[in-house]
């Protein structure tokens, strides 16, 4: 199999990592790419988001599989205009791809497939949205309807606070396009999880689950960025667990998405809140969540071509999804200052010394060179995630937090609580319809 993955971040080194172990793969090209992807494939010089330069790319290389990594080309019908030119693709098309894409699309078929989530109320206009929060005294949460990378959801606790969230994504356009229209949810509580499954139109496979840490600072302080760590297994998570959420929220979503005429093929990514009243979703995605793509497919047993490729064609069926049980701990190193402004093309030191039970993914890295030198350099806001596993989470984290210590570069940040476990109170097991106590 000759195979492309699509994307430049931490998520897409760490699928074409995966893939590379295939027994399937022959050649295995990455568009856009980071000096890491550099290592275990050859990096294209096309820009991922351009849609018809991968599809040019894709047919110039004889691909047979093409893996998407990020939302905006799915959001943007690469996976259609791959299946024009009869090349087949892992991740939904630009009308399946409208569930991470809209939010109030998503809500939608929430609705429609009895799938637990917040009450919300859309908005197309400013006004309408501010004398809405201004009546309302209750903690609510504000989301960019479209794409924000990640970023366009403000946690409200009073109305001053949700009327400056309406005004930052309505007027001053704070996201762009994406908060033309607003998605005004109550705001939950309760342990969060990331759960993804492989879903090929109408089958769903076992899910795995994670827990990312979406703020800045230790503690859950500071602004929201693309993500700064994550672990798994939650301690929350079990088997009658997983059953529910697969039987109340990835099945019927994927029955009605099916009913709809847009089936749902890829990996379809459920962010849950285990609130008083059982599992209820916050959000889906259309991709693999980064950073928790670097903690969970390394537990992918299964081949991931053939995983992938079942997905594509309808029958996943056919193809076993088996997940390892291991601790895995991800750290994520950014730029200093990110997600503010940041500076870039610092050498990164310390990343040949390997160390056991670990793996650096690379995110915004890129090769410089110098005086026929190569050198790994920094060259955006989120640089490496550094994964470390073992038996438990406290030996996956310490041996992901050693690794981090033996890497620098001008300016380095990551947080230092990063697999800390989030569970229910000790001598207590969540289980479907018991109150979910911490968050």
């Amino acid at each position: 199999m000759r195979v492309l993955v699509v994307g430049s971040g931490g998520r897409e080194h760490a699928l074409a990592w995966r893939l590379r172990q295939s027994p399937q793969l022959t050649d295995l090209w990455v568009a856009g790419g980071n000096a890491g992807t550099a290592q275990v494939a050859t990096n294209l010089s096309v820009n991922p988001e351009d849609v018809d330069a991968v599809v040019t790319a894709a047919q110039a290389h004889r691909i047979d599989l093409v893996v998407v990594g990020p939302e905006v080309p799915l959001a943007n019908g690469l996976v259609d205009k791959l299946a024009a030119a009869g090349i087949p693709a892992f991740g939904p098309t630009r009308a399946a791809a409208q569930i991470e894409a809209s939010k109030g699309f998503a809500r939608s078929i929430m609705q429609e497939a009895g799938v637990p989530g917040p009450d919300y109320h859309v908005f197309h206009d400013q006004q309408s949205a501010l004398d809405f929060v201004r009546k309302n005294s209750s903690p609510v949460v504000v989301k960019a309807d479209g794409l924000a990378a990640g970023k366009g959801v403000a946690m409200c606790h009073n109305p001053e606070e949700a009327s400056v969230a309406v005004k930052s994504c309505m007027n001053d356009r704070l996201f762009g396009n994406a908060g033309e229209t607003i998605v005004i949810e109550e705001m939950l509580s309760g342990p969060e999880v990331s759960v993804f499954a492989f879903c090929d139109g109408e089958q769903v496979s076992t899910p795995i689950a994670a827990c990312d840490y979406k703020r800045i600072g230790d503690g859950d302080q500071g602004p929201n960025t693309g993500g700064m760590g994550s672990f798994t297994p939650p301690n929350f998570w079990t088997e009658s667990l997983a059953k529910e959420i697969v039987d109340r929220v990835m099945r019927p979503t994927a029955e009605v998405m099916a009913s709809r005429g847009t089936p749902y093929q890829g990996i379809l990514y459920a962010g849950v809140m285990l609130t008083e009243d059982g599992p209820r979703v916050l959000e889906f995605n259309c991709r693999f969540g980064d950073p928790e793509t670097q903690v969970i497919l390394p537990l992918l047993r299964s081949d991931p071509i053939a995983v992938m490729l079942a997905c594509a064609q309808g029958r996943l069926d056919k193809v076993p999804v088996e997940w390892r049980d291991q601790a895995h701990v991800g750290v994520v190193m950014t730029s200093g200052g990110y997600p503010e402004a940041y500076e870039t093309d610092f050498e990164i030191h310390g990343l040949a010394l390997e160390q056991e039970n670990t793996q650096v993914f690379h995110a915004g890295t890129r090769l410089l060179t110098d005086g026929g030198v190569s050198r790994v350099a920094t060259s955006g806001g989120r640089v490496l995630t550094v994964t470390g596993w073992g038996d438990s989470l406290d030996d996956a984290r310490a041996r992901a937090y050693r690794r981090v210590e033996s890497i620098s570069f001008e300016g380095a940040y990551y947080r230092k609580d990063i697999g800390t476990p989030r569970s229910v109170p000790e001598g207590e097991v969540w289980s479907p319809g018991q109150a979910a106590q911490t968050s």
